[in-house]
């Protein structure tokens, strides 16, 4: 078993998970030691594993895949980490910021990612410069409109905004931020005069639109 790469497969999604068990499996030169469907599940198997890889889903219930890479960090250890994403967004680029040694876009080609795993086995990286970029991109644009939103609305304003877009009623809201529900009323009518927008549905499909969330 000394000669095969040794890996720990993390994702919260079951299907996917068998199917990265499916290809690892069916590739010669490679052993699954174990899964995970949770952040803290893969840390525990990468702790009583000690794999070659961790192919670590970015987006994790309890603990997320940076999370992870965090604790990993922050103790010496051998096992090498490919995160899986279905997106470019500021995760990734915390990603690649933290040194990890992979990155591969879920909609790739399988193959893909059986190269990456085997390039980051060797010691190389594998992190795509138009990934990188579009991963850049992303997040230059969402604080590009967060800038532009911060010259229109107040900073509480921004904040109800964001709650409301979420789905939180006035009540909630009002809740969360210690005011009365009257002022969040007032809030949402300076929101959606400042906007040029009506209503919530509005709202959330502005923010969505430029990246805000």
């Amino acid at each position: 078993m000394d000669h095969l790469i040794r890996l720990v497969l993390a994702d919260d999604h079951p299907i996917v998970l068998d199917g990265l068990v499916h290809l690892f499996e069916s590739q010669p030169g490679f052993c699954v030691m174990a899964t995970a469907a949770t952040g803290a599940r893969a840390l525990e198997m990468v702790r009583a594993h000690r794999p070659d890889v961790l192919v670590l889903d970015i987006r994790m219930p309890d603990k997320s895949g940076i999370e992870v890479l965090r604790e990993l960090h922050a103790v010496p250890s051998t096992t090498r980490v490919v995160i899986l994403t279905a997106s470019e967004s500021d995760d990734v680029m915390e990603a690649i910021r933290m040194g990890v040694e992979g990155v591969v876009l879920k909609d790739m080609a399988t193959q893909l990612l059986i190269r990456c795993v085997r390039a980051v086995h060797a010691g190389n990286k594998w992190i795509e410069k138009a990934q990188a970029t579009r991963a850049l991109d992303a997040v230059l644009s969402r604080q590009a409109g967060e800038r532009a939103l911060g010259q229109i609305l107040t900073p509480r304003e921004i904040e109800v905004a964001r709650l409301i877009a979420q789905g939180s009623s006035n009540k909630a809201v009002a809740t969360k931020l210690a005011i009365t529900e009257g002022t969040i009323k007032l809030h949402l009518h300076h929101i959606y005069e400042k906007l040029h927008i009506d209503g919530r549905m509005a709202l959330a499909r502005y923010l969505r639109m430029n990246g805000l969330e």
